[in-house]
């Protein structure tokens, strides 16, 4: 089942964001996953959410995801964005009928 990585990202040092922007992507194709949202203009329709960066990554299933996301590719540069932005992640399996 598809599982999905996604991020509520208020960045604070863009010249450091920048950086990680380069280089997360390869990690992300490496384990499988694609972008399907990254970045983009955001519209709060209800409540009082104001997200500043949405990113949404696709994996084919969560185990895909957590391999990813604990990889030591991704471990090595994830500080960039930790160091760069407040951040607010989650991972979400998805919907099957």
């Amino acid at each position: 089942m598809a599982s999905y990585f996604l991020l509520d990202i208020d960045v604070k040092d863009r010249e450091t964001y920048a950086e990680y922007v380069k280089l997360a992507p390869a990690t992300v194709k490496q384990y499988g996953g694609r972008y399907l949202i990254r970045g983009g203009e955001v519209t709060t329709v209800s409540g009082d959410w104001q997200p500043k960066r949405l990113v949404l990554l696709e994996f084919s299933s969560m185990e895909q995801a957590k391999k990813w996301l604990y990889s030591p590719e991704y471990r090595k540069i994830a500080p960039l964005r930790e160091r760069a932005a407040v951040s607010r992640a989650a991972l979400v399996e998805g919907y099957t009928e």
